[in-house]
């Protein structure tokens, strides 16, 4: 699909479109408040507490009548808008589309193929709950507007740091190591608590471990978003204002964003067998250049999961030319599958969906004058690999077409993996709300059980877990796979870091995950 700035054809469909939006906010937001003050989070409970305001439920009171007569004063307005609104849903594109011109050009593109012959490629995912503000307080986080600008501040502090990399070979052999202060810049704060520019004046420099090899797979858990992240793909941006907050401030190192990605009104058009109040809540941001991008709407949802369009994004960026001049490509997947728990054959079938589409999309823009160097497939998948509700999606055939470095097998985890849902009740504690102690929450077994979500038992069956002799890892369903039957022939592929992030602690209810893949290119056989 070609890319274009505007999700609409032309500006003047554009133009009715954001008029018959405008008449739908006020209703939307005061509709809003009406349930976000009626929901409180943990956080705003102990603080409370700790001030001894006892106002609470004159506010509750006071606030719901206020909101509720100012809904009704505006829902005539909100219905007219509705009709402008909904009809236009059918010629708007799946995405719109930001390109930052890169203030060096050489920035847009990788010329390690073009130099060397191998480079290397930085992935990164995570889940941000940027829900409408009242729904997220479902989920324990609030302020969505707030949390959406710290987030993006913090991972462009992240991914613009210096690359320093520290190799352990294993955890017990030395203590924690502090980079210089002159090396890494100093950090403040990101826990939710501290999203207010007032509270976030205290600077220091983060620990880090360094990367461990006790296994195949070097990894690390990381308290900073990896250095160069090449393509970083978000989950639940499902709030419009905080798409663009984020695009404002991520296109400062990312050139090509894709947000408000999906479908809305009734999918197919014209029926309204299933309505899309929200877009898919993906949102892509790449350093190179975006070829080709297709969406495909997931047809089978259902329950609360059907109100969202979630789906599959898949793109085609370039990476620049080999040392051949041959054109170097790489394809990029990104998804959310269906959430409720005990439903698996819905996720299945999802799966299914979303390996016939990346086939179709790569057989639709395959070019024979070009090389392929990656392939990847990421983002919440909404099952984990240990839990036994989960059996029917561990074993899908996805993951014979694509590696999990993270993965030993069906329902095995390796030993030094981490569970990336956190326990949303506690999100605000000590041991979890700053990037360091979550950090060092997630190194500690027994601080792992307390914090992070444990395995789904299946129906009418006591859960075991973990078996004898394997540690408790609990749910990892945030996923970033990589696959090298697609690519090139003369391209070799080796995993050189997975990250589990916890920079977003606080702010967030997932862990962010990152990968980092070496690929060399056997410049012999880089014509064939």
């Amino acid at each position: 699909m070609a890319l274009q700035a505007s999700a609409f054809p032309n500006g003047f469909v554009a133009g009715i479109h954001a008029v018959g939006w405008a008449f739908i906010v006020p209703c939307f937001w005061f509709l809003d408040r009406l349930i976000a003050v009626c929901k409180s989070t943990t956080l705003e409970q102990s603080q409370r507490l700790e001030q001894e305001c006892y106002l609470r439920p004159l506010e509750v009171f006071f606030g719901s009548i206020t909101f509720f007569i100012l809904f009704l004063a505006t829902a005539p307005l909100a219905f007219l808008g509705f009709l402008l609104w909904a009809p236009l849903q059918a010629c708007r594109r799946p995405f719109s589309y930001h390109r930052e011109i890169p203030s060096l050009p050489e920035k847009a593109t990788n010329k390690g193929f073009e130099l060397t012959g191998k480079a290397s490629f930085v992935f990164a995912s995570a889940n941000l709950c940027l829900l409408p503000d009242s729904l997220a307080r479902f989920n324990n986080l609030a302020n969505t507007q707030r949390r959406a600008t710290a987030i993006g501040q913090c991972i462009v502090q992240g991914i613009s740091r210096p690359n320093i990399r520290i190799l352990v070979d294993s955890p017990s052999s030395c203590g924690t190591l502090s980079p210089s202060s002159s090396i890494l810049p100093t950090v403040n704060s990101p826990t939710y608590g501290a999203t207010d520019q007032s509270s976030q004046q205290n600077p220091r420099a983060l620990s880090s471990q360094g990367l461990r090899q006790q296994s195949d797979v070097p990894w690390e858990i990381s308290p900073l978003f990896p250095a160069n992240v090449d393509i970083l793909c978000l989950e639940e941006v499902f709030d419009k204002r905080a798409a663009r907050k984020l695009t404002n401030i991520l296109k400062l190192e990312f050139g090509h964003i894709l947000y408000d990605i999906g479908v809305y009104a009734c999918q197919p058009p014209c029926r309204c067998s299933s309505f899309k109040f929200f877009n898919s809540g993906l949102f892509l941001a790449s350093r190179f250049p975006v070829l080709e991008a297709q969406y495909h709407c997931f047809p089978n949802s259902r329950g609360e999961d059907a109100l969202a369009a979630k789906g599959l994004l898949s793109v085609k960026v370039l990476i620049g030319k080999n040392q051949k001049q041959k054109r170097v490509v790489g394809y990029f997947n990104c998804t959310h599958l269906h959430a409720p728990e005990g439903e698996g054959e819905i996720r299945c079938i999802q799966l299914e969906m979303v390996t016939k589409w990346i086939a179709e999309f790569q057989a639709a823009n395959k070019q024979p004058d070009e090389d392929v160097v990656f392939d990847v497939l990421c983002g919440d998948f909404n099952f984990d690999n240990c839990s036994p509700d989960d059996r029917q999606e561990q074993s899908h055939s996805v993951f014979e077409e694509y590696k999990d470095p993270c993965r030993a097998g069906p329902g095995k985890e390796k030993p030094w993996v981490t569970g990336t849902l956190l326990e949303q009740p506690t999100l605000y504690e000590e041991d979890v709300n700053t990037p360091e102690n979550l950090q060092r929450t997630l190194e500690s077994e027994d601080l792992r059980k307390r914090f992070i979500a444990p395995p789904v038992p299946k129906a009418d069956f006591p859960l075991v877990y973990p078996e004898t002799d394997q540690p408790w890892i609990g749910r990892r369903i945030d996923y970033i796979l990589y696959r090298e039957s697609s690519i090139s022939k003369q391209c070799r592929t080796e995993i050189e870091e997975v990250t589990f992030i916890t920079q977003l602690a606080g702010l967030t209810d997932h862990i962010s995950v990152g990968l980092k893949l070496n690929v060399v290119m056997d410049s012999d056989s880089a014509d064939e």
